[in-house]
């Protein structure tokens, strides 16, 4: 895609050049790359407990419940406090729950605890309720560690390093379980998740004055919400991706594909889980080279109608190398949909307003991956495993259609900034 006559050269590695912004996306990937780890464990330690994959869906669940009942104050934190201290004070304490998953693994390999699971929930409920409070810290602290420029670059670069960490983590995770069991893969998380911590320590970073408080906690709320749902294009992409993500993922019952279709073990699931993350970071590296993409609408539908069909060819493959390509390719068009729906949400929020604005797209987003992750567990307990996907995958095919039905706007929107 050639650049416009006139228009700045294009600088690819602009952002990189910045120490803090370094260190920044250098802790974010600690910590990406530690609760991407504790996932597949977290999956396979409960898969091998109970055999059943609802249960499975009941760990995103309990993730998603506290994660909703608390993320929009978590984005009024985001807005009032020092974000920088908020950030390590939440990193800090999914290291804390990453020492709890250990001490329980630990006390359970044997005895009555050795098939329990509530433990397990209890503790993810928590991790829900401390990851409410980093998401719009951290999504708010990397918008103010760069200028308005650079925030298309920024989006860019920060959803490829987030999903390389994706790429990488689940991979170790599945091999350290089956090398070392999940005693040893309990402990590098949490060793990940301090260095995550450590990394912020460097930033200089000085806080945005804040803006007096103008009525109660809840108008405060209240404002950030009226924000979103008076933007049209933020609030279509905003729900495309959500029912998208909803229907469409497969993650949450990707160990029983490992184990019942795939005729893998833990070390194949760790590949299976890193797959979405590798052609993401491939696609990551290629928009950083290119110029803001023109069509953008139109390019975000096309994205998210494709993922739907790569998740309905991954339900129906019985070959591991085909399923990890299909998954690499969804992963590689749903990164083109994240970075698009930053860069508008960066660019039309203000920023005394980020942090309430980023709590309500991580409403809307990040509860969804939990959610969908409960709805994947029940579907493939109601309607079988393979059923359950498809049907998934047919219902983001409606998602997109409807929504280029009803906002014919986003459709016709073109580069965004």
């Amino acid at each position: 895609m050639a650049e416009e006559a006139g228009s700045p050269r294009l600088d690819p590695y602009a952002v990189l050049r910045n120490p803090d912004y370094r260190w920044f996306i250098a802790s974010m990937w600690l910590v990406t790359l530690g609760l991407q780890m504790q996932g597949v464990v977290v999956g396979w330690q409960v898969y091998e407990r109970t055999g059943d994959p609802l249960a499975l869906g009941l760990v995103g669940l309990s993730e998603a419940l506290p994660f909703l009942g608390v993320a929009l104050f978590g984005g009024h934190a985001a807005d009032r406090l020092n974000r920088l201290r908020l950030c390590m004070t939440s990193t800090l304490s999914l290291a804390l729950c990453s020492v709890l998953l250990l001490l329980f693994t630990w006390r359970s390999l044997t005895g009555p605890l050795a098939s329990q699971v509530a433990p397990i929930y209890g503790i993810i409920f928590l991790t829900g309720i401390v990851r409410a409070f980093y998401r719009p810290a951290n999504v708010a602290l990397g918008t103010d560690l760069l200028p308005k420029e650079l925030y298309a670059a920024g989006s860019t670069w920060r959803v490829s390093v987030f999903h390389s960490g994706m790429v990488i983590g689940p991979a170790i995770g599945g091999l350290v379980y089956a090398w070392k069991g999940p005693i040893a893969a309990h402990l590098l998380v949490g060793l990940l998740l301090l260095a995550g911590f450590a990394g912020l320590l460097p930033l200089r970073y000085t806080p945005k004055a804040v803006r007096p408080l103008e009525g109660s906690i809840f108008a405060s709320l209240g404002e950030g919400l009226r924000f979103v749902f008076s933007q049209r294009l933020l609030l279509s992409t905003i729900s495309l991706d959500l029912f998208a993500v909803l229907f469409g993922g497969a993650v949450a019952v990707l160990p029983v594909f490992a184990k019942e279709v795939l005729n893998t073990g833990p070390h194949g699931l760790g590949l299976l889980r890193a797959a979405p993350a590798v052609g993401s970071v491939l696609m990551g590296l290629t928009l950083a080279h290119l110029p803001p993409l023109r069509r953008a609408g139109r390019t975000l539908l096309i994205c998210v109608a494709a993922f739907g069909m790569f998740t309905i060819a991954f339900a129906i493959s019985r070959s591991f190398l085909l399923s990890c390509l299909l998954l690499a390719a969804s992963g590689a068009v749903d990164n083109v949909s994240v970075v698009l729906r930053a860069t508008l949400l960066q660019t039309l929020t203000p920023e005394h307003m980020l942090g309430r604005v980023s709590s309500v797209n991580q409403v809307f987003i990040g509860s969804s991956n939990e959610i969908g992750a409960f709805e994947s567990g029940l579907a493939a307990r109601l309607m079988g495993l393979v059923p359950s996907v498809v049907f998934g995958g047919c219902m983001t095919l409606l998602v997109v259609a409807f929504t280029t039905w009803r906002v014919p706007e986003l459709r016709k929107m073109d580069r965004i900034g």
